[in-house]
């Protein structure tokens, strides 16, 4: 869930002298098949807000794309870096999200309710004949997308949250969110010498902990891709890019874990998940837009992005990774990454 109140573009929801503390979502309203919160699961309706910069909106970008909801839910996505009133849709053409018409995610907020105190967070999903804003609960939007959104999956979408492994793929995700999601921000905005360490400790204890698990199983939970690989896949993606350095998460690099680096390799080869990826959004919005970590706004260069297609030799531990189901079909031209910035 990355925010930024209005009047700081900090791309977190809470940071100063306290150890860094994800806020919860304000605005957790639920889109589902029966429409008990008032919002009825309906093609065209919705429009998913992200940016391609943060993890937590990557998560829906991921599996909007696996599911095949593209036609079903439109995507609008914000310029990585922010201004005092946050997210804003500059990348448009003439500075208006050309479905919601407004310049800036907050106006979405504001029709919610209006002088809202709290961050302005992506992802979000606005509802378009109003502009309200319905959620911005990153943590059960993908959840009901695999689950709610059902009647409009794609021939061959995969069950990303499968019922007889819900129990293990929950167990397994909070650990990640705790150490690993949420992990890599505790050390990157910690104030202390030992609000630091702990976090540092804790998020590659965990790596080591899910590198053991992955050794020999290609995925988390069970033989295909599971909403716990997407939750994970994000994080990793940034590692070596953002984190290891400018969260000052430098025990080792991704790329020193033969196993993880493995793994990540094959989910970002695998369509649906590379193919969302912008590394320019992302170093952009986090060596720019956190000024407090790096003044300078200098971005980094590296590391070589090409490296992400370099052979993994993960199909040798078997698994289907869309289980029962099948790859999705290309990205829709308006919404590739542009091929400037692919490896």
């Amino acid at each position: 869930m990355s925010t930024s109140t209005r009047t700081e573009g900090t791309g977190n929801s809470a940071y100063g002298r306290k150890p860094f503390k994800r806020s919860k979502s304000h605005f957790a309203d639920r889109i589902t098949a029966d429409g008990r919160d008032g919002w009825p699961v309906e093609a065209g309706r919705y429009r998913l807000v992200v940016s391609r910069a943060c993890p937590w909106a990557s998560r829906a970008l991921v599996s909007r794309r696996l599911l095949g909801l593209e036609e079903s839910l439109s995507l609008a996505v914000t310029d990585p870096i922010q201004d005092d009133r946050s997210w804003r849709f500059t990348l448009d053409p003439g500075g208006r999200d050309p479905v919601l018409g407004i310049r800036f995610l907050s106006e979405a907020y504001d029709a919610r309710e209006r002088d809202y105190p709290g961050g302005v967070s992506v992802p979000a999903i606005v509802d378009v004949p109003s502009g309200r804003l319905v959620t911005n609960d990153f943590q059960q939007i993908t959840l009901d997308l695999a689950t709610e959104w059902t009647a409009l999956h794609r021939t061959g979408a995969p069950d990303l949250y499968p019922e007889p492994l819900r129990e293990e793929i929950d167990e397994v995700m909070a650990g990640i969110y705790q150490d690993v999601n949420n992990g890599v921000y505790r050390a990157g905005f910690a104030t202390t010498q030992q609000a630091y360490e702990d976090a540092f400790v804790a998020l590659f204890r965990r790596l080591d902990e899910v590198s053991r698990r992955l050794a020999d199983r290609r995925y988390l939970v069970g033989d295909s891709i599971t909403e716990a690989d997407i939750r994970l896949f994000t994080t990793l993606v940034r590692f070596d890019a953002v984190y290891h350095g400018h969260f000052k998460c430098n025990r080792a690099k991704l790329a020193e874990d033969p196993v993880l680096w493995a793994y990540a390799r094959d989910l970002y080869q695998t369509p649906g998940f590379g193919d969302t990826v912008d590394f320019d959004h992302i170093k952009r919005h986090y060596y720019q837009v956190h000024t407090g970590i790096n003044p300078s706004g200098i971005v980094a260069l590296g590391p070589d992005p090409q490296s992400w297609l370099t052979p993994h030799h993960r199909e040798e531990l078997g698994g289907r990774p869309f289980g029962d189901g099948t790859a999705p079909g290309p990205v829709p031209p308006a919404e590739q990454v542009p091929a400037a910035v692919r490896p």
